[in-house]
C-alpha cells in the first residue's frame, strides 16, 4: 500500500491549520455578535464555510473553541524563552519594564477588551466564558510574572513570596486602566505611553522592594578555656 508522501502530509496539515482558523476567526465573531450562549455551532459553521462535521473534528463545541480562541491570544503573555534570569537589578528593571510593555499592549487591544466584556456579560448565562478566561487567559500572565519574581528572589534581588510580588507589579502596572478601558472612557495607550507606563510601574515596584540586606554573620561560639 503506498503511503502518504511527505510533501502531501505537509500541504494537508497547512489546509487543515488554514480551515482551523477560519473556524475560530468565525467563532470569535458570532461570540461577540451574538453572545456565547446564543451562537450556534450552525451558525458558526456557516460563515466558516466548513461542515458540523468538520468543525467539531477540528476544533470541538463551542466551550473548546472559546478555549482556543482564548489560548492563541494568551500564548503571546508567556515569557519569552530568550529572556535572562535576572542577576541584578538594573536587569531585573528592564526585564520588568520590557514584560510590562508587553503585557499591556497585547491585553489592550481591542479583540483582548472584547473578550473581557463577553466575558462580564455572559457571567450569568455562560459563567465557563469567565472561567476559560482566568484559566487559560490570565493565568499565562500571572504564571509569567511569578517566573520573573521567582528568578530574582533565587539571585538575592527580591524578597517575598513570587505570587505577591506578581500580583503587586501588576497592580502597580494596570492602576484603574483596565476597568477604564472596560467601560469605554479610556483611549487605548500608545507605544510611548505603554513603554512609560511599564518604566514607572518597575520603578516604584524597585522603590518598595530595596535590595535585601544580607543576613548578618553569626559570632562564633566563645571560646572555652578549661578554667573554672
Amino acid at each position: 500500500m503506498p503511503s502518504t508522501s511527505p510533501s502531501k502530509e505537509r500541504r494537508e496539515e497547512g489546509d487543515e491549520a488554514a480551515v482551523r482558523a477560519r473556524i475560530l476567526d468565525a467563532a470569535f465573531t458570532a461570540f461577540m455578535k451574538s453572545g456565547f450562549a446564543a451562537a450556534s455551532t450552525l451558525e458558526i459553521a456557516t460563515n466558516a464555510r466548513v461542515s458540523k462535521r468538520e468543525l467539531y473534528a477540528l476544533v470541538g463545541n463551542k466551550h473548546e473553541m472559546l478555549i482556543a480562541c482564548i489560548s492563541a491570544r494568551a500564548r503571546r503573555l508567556q515569557v519569552p524563552a530568550d529572556v535572562p534570569v535576572p542577576h541584578d537589578r538594573e536587569t531585573l528593571a528592564k526585564v520588568l519594564a520590557s514584560f510590562g510593555a508587553q503585557l499591556m499592549r497585547e491585553i489592550t487591544d481591542p479583540t483582548v477588551i472584547a473578550v473581557f466584556r463577553l466575558a462580564i456579560a455572559e457571567a450569568v448565562h455562560a459563567p465557563e466564558v469567565a472561567q476559560a478566561l482566568d484559566s487559560v487567559g490570565r493565568e499565562t500572565s500571572r504564571a509569567a510574572l511569578r517566573q520573573i519574581m521567582a528568578g530574582a528572589q533565587g539571585s538575592g534581588l527580591l524578597n517575598g513570596h513570587p505570587a505577591e510580588l506578581a500580583d503587586q507589579f501588576g497592580g502597580l502596572l494596570w492602576g484603574n486602566l483596565m476597568v477604564s478601558l472596560l467601560l469605554g472612557v479610556a483611549n487605548r495607550p500608545n507605544s510611548r505611553e505603554v513603554a512609560e507606563r511599564a518604566r514607572d510601574a518597575t520603578a516604584a515596584f524597585l522603590q518598595l522592594h530595596p535590595v535585601p540586606s544580607k543576613a548578618a554573620t553569626p559570632l562564633p561560639p566563645p571560646a572555652i578555656d578549661g578554667r573554672h
